[in-house]
């Protein structure tokens, strides 16, 4: 421990700290831009300046460690003035279409600005060359907007593992993306959107869909669907000033309606679908010699990981589609029978957590004669700027639930959304089917948490099952690494393209980096999913009645030919 002064305040601190760490444990609000903890502590926005005694020059905070008798000012004229005039130069080089940009009201240059009382700018010179790409499904890319934070870049490589994003030419020329300023389409980006979280501009941004899907709720002759996945009701609160974690299912359902869907259902049907899908597929392969470990094919920007960089894995990869690619196929068939609709004038939005599900339902595999499985993705953020746009008083509404044939669902499919939900909603059903019995311990505490990798042997029906769950791309190579080299041996394996699951997913809410920093949003967003699987009466995929019904009336029985035709895909050796 050291000792040091902060702003006329003794302050007590492991040596290990930075002047920021310290700064803010004492109450002092230091702003940033660049500076993620343990992931980009790189000093690059200058923002962060301090005055420290005995210096000739004001330090960085974040990259400065303390010192025993250390005194430090945080808030001085030459302070305020230093960080003003490194803010101005980041907005004279900046495209400062605030009001049409996408980050408008939760852009953290502009409330730094504010904060800073920067009127106008003193400084007016040339400007960098702008890239924009837009040619992805999933992410646009506007280097006009890019301040170098370097905080894209870092996420990229440190935290997913993958590392198409960097720093391009030098000196004023610099700027931020893929190498030899390649598209994204151009590169292995699994789009999973950790870039688009970080950002604290508007530089990387999803792709939206909203006028395509407006244009679809207006058109008379359109029959709209809309579907939610289970992650997105553990979040879409936080952008009507909600604390993170608030849970809004029912709030969600009546403002969809609101918007004038035809039909609001929930991807949780589909995910308690995809259990039982996916649950006799591991049966048949551990009963009949399939390939092991088989692994979780929920997750996009995982699917696309593994085609671009582990190949060998293609095989181990459930069949299963995603649960709302499921859904879809589900609806312009199955449903539209049971409506009397016409498969060609339904059009189905699905609002999801993430942005690569996007890139996803543009795959040419998710079809069936020629009608996409989905129309049209929306981002939990997206859906948001409907609401607002439509003037509906969100948090004003009444509870609603979804409509029938396909809205029930079970605690199993609302779990989904975190990371280890999947595993634990597969080990509920598995374990019933193989000891033919109705369990009532149900919940997995080993697979649950954000630990990198967390690994249990359960016995069901007399076989010891050996499971494991990895969220996060890099961590899911490293993991793979080990079962290639026979160091580690599993049945089943659940992977999260996301750290966190889709509770962190790139379409969810953007937390300003001062909030991630004293608040793990994956562990609060992920309570509330465990809250909903609580307080629901049935929390096994197969206790699902609607579910039951499109079995009897439809499918047959789980991995039957008409099954597999509707709701399974394969996969495809992708390089660059």
């Amino acid at each position: 421990m050291v000792k040091l002064t902060i702003n006329n305040t003794p302050v007590e601190v492991p040596a290990s700290y930075s002047i920021l760490d310290a700064a803010r444990e004492a109450g002092f609000e230091v702003p940033t831009l660049c500076f993620m903890k343990e992931i980009n502590e790189v000093g690059a926005c200058r923002v962060c300046m301090v005055e420290v005694e005995g210096q000739g020059k004001l330090l960085p905070s974040c990259v400065t460690n303390v010192k025993e008798g250390m005194v430090v000012k945080t808030n001085t004229r030459k302070v305020r003035e230093c960080v003003r005039t490194n803010v101005e130069l980041l907005l004279e080089n900046h495209n400062r279409e605030c009001t049409t940009c996408s980050r408008s009201g939760n852009c953290e240059l502009l409330n730094l600005a504010h904060t800073l009382d920067i009127p106008d700018l003193e400084f007016q010179g040339a400007k960098r060359h702008r890239h924009f790409d837009n040619f992805s499904h999933s992410i646009v890319r506007d280097s006009s907007k890019c301040i170098l934070c370097g905080k894209c870049v870092s996420t990229c490589k440190k935290v997913q593992g993958i590392g198409i994003l960097g720093f391009q030419n030098r000196g004023f020329e610099s700027n931020v993306g893929p190498a030899f300023d390649h598209r994204m389409t151009e590169t292995d980006c699994i789009f999973c959107g950790q870039c688009v979280n970080v950002c604290p501009v508007g530089a990387l941004t999803e792709k939206l869909d909203i006028d395509r899907v407006w244009d679809a709720l207006e058109d008379p002759e359109t029959y709209v669907v809309v579907q939610t996945a289970p992650a997105v009701r553990a979040a879409l609160g936080e952008e009507f000033e909600n604390p993170i974690g608030t849970r809004t299912t029912g709030k969600m359902a009546a403002s969809l309606r609101r918007l004038g869907f035809d039909n609001v259902f929930d991807t949780n049907f589909a995910a308690d679908l995809t259990i039982l899908e996916e649950g006799h597929e591991l049966l048949h392969r551990i009963q009949d010699g399939g390939v092991l470990p088989m692994i979780t094919s929920c997750s996009p920007g995982w699917i696309r990981y593994c085609e671009f960089n582990h190949h060998d894995f293609l095989p181990n990869l459930s069949t299963c589609k995603s649960p709302h690619q499921m859904f879809g196929a589900l609806v312009k068939t199955y449903y539209a029978d049971k409506q009397n609709l016409d498969p060609k004038k339904m059009f189905v939005v699905s609002v999801m957590p993430c942005i690569s599900k996007k890139t996803e339902a543009a795959r040419p595999e998710m079809e069936q004669e020629g009608l996409r499985d989905v129309d049209a993705v929306i981002t939990t953020r997206e859906l948001a700027r409907m609401i607002k746009q439509a003037g509906i008083d969100f948090n004003a509404l009444p509870d609603e639930g979804f409509d029938k044939i396909m809205g029930e669902y079970t605690g199993a499919g609302v779990i989904f959304g975190a990371t280890g939900g999947v595993m634990e909603a597969a080990i509920r059903t598995v374990a019933d089917v193989l000891t033919g019995e109705d369990l009532e311990s149900i919940d997995y505490q080993a697979v649950r948490g954000t630990d990198d990798v967390k690994e249990a042997t359960v016995n069901l029906g007399g076989i010891d099952v050996k499971v494991a769950v990895v969220h996060g791309t890099k961590t899911a190579g490293k993991l793979l690494d080990l079962v290639r080299k026979g160091e580690k041996d599993y049945h089943f394996i659940e992977v999260m393209g996301c750290p966190g699951g889709c509770v962190n997913g790139g379409g969810q809410p953007l937390v300003p980096q001062h909030v991630r920093d004293v608040v793990d949003i994956k562990v609060e967003r992920a309570k509330a999913l465990y809250q909903e699987d609580i307080i629901l009466t049935s929390r096994k995929s197969h206790k699902n009645e609607e579910v039951k019904k499109l079995y009897d009336d439809y499918l047959g029985k789980p991995n039957s030919h008409k099954a597999h035709h509707l709701l399974h895909t394969h996969y495809t050796k992708r390089t660059i």
